[in-house]
Order: C-alpha cells, then structure tokens, then sequence
C-alpha cells in the first residue's frame, strides 16, 4: 500500500488516489469541492487537548509523537479497519499544517509504518 501526504492547499491530482483529510478541523479558507477529499477521518487526528499542546512547535515535536502515538493505539481497531478497506489502492494523507516536516499527518505515517513495537501497513497486508 502506498501513502503519500499533501497540503490541504495543493492542487489534487489523479496520482494522489484516495484522498483522506486527517485533521480534526476543515482546513481554513478551503471550500470543500476544491479540496476533492474522499474521506475525512478526522477520529484519527490528534485530540483537541494534544493539537493546543503542540501548537505546531517543532520543539515539541517529539514528545507530541509520543502522545499522539499513544492516542493511536487506543484506535488500532480502527486504524486497522480503513487500511483493509483500502488495501491495494494508492492513498494520501490531506493534512492543513504549513510545517511539512513536523505535523499531525508526518506523525501518522510514522505509527502506520513504524510506531511502537508494530507496522500497521504491513501487518494488515499479510493479512
């Protein structure tokens, strides 16, 4: 399975396959037929308490991995559902943050393909 991620703002295009918003909020300012999104799954995203926290400081950043990862294992049934869903087909995480290095879709990706002590993608793609 391949997961690709992408500015909320940028132009969709038809490499991009399933397009899942995964952020809590809509993105400001972006009308919903612009953003092509397929998907929201916004129950994946950070809580509201974590997103405040973090603020998008990259100091931060590591200790906003660990929590947000944790909040993530409490959803792995969940997790684990849409990736079956999806299995085979080309998918992107739409996110709105402007830091392209250090924001809640990054951290993800990162549980998906590597959190702690498994790996969701290829875990399911056993399966």
């Amino acid at each position: 399975m391949s997961i690709k991620l992408k500015r909320a703002y940028e132009p969709a295009a038809g490499s991009d396959g399933l397009r899942v918003l995964v952020e809590r909020l809509w993105p400001r300012g972006l009308a919903k037929e612009k953003a092509a999104i397929d998907f929201w799954w916004k129950d994946v995203a950070p809580s509201t308490a974590l997103r405040k926290w973090f603020g998008h400081d990259p100091k931060k950043w590591p200790e906003f991995q660990k929590r947000y990862w944790k909040e993530l294992t409490a959803q792995q049934s969940v997790l684990e559902s849409l990736l079956r869903q999806t299995e085979g087909r080309a998918m992107t995480f739409v996110f709105a943050a402007r830091d392209q290095e250090h924001n809640s879709a990054q951290a993800l990706l990162a549980f998906l393909e590597r959190g702690p002590g498994c790996s969701l993608l290829e875990d399911v793609a056993k399966r």
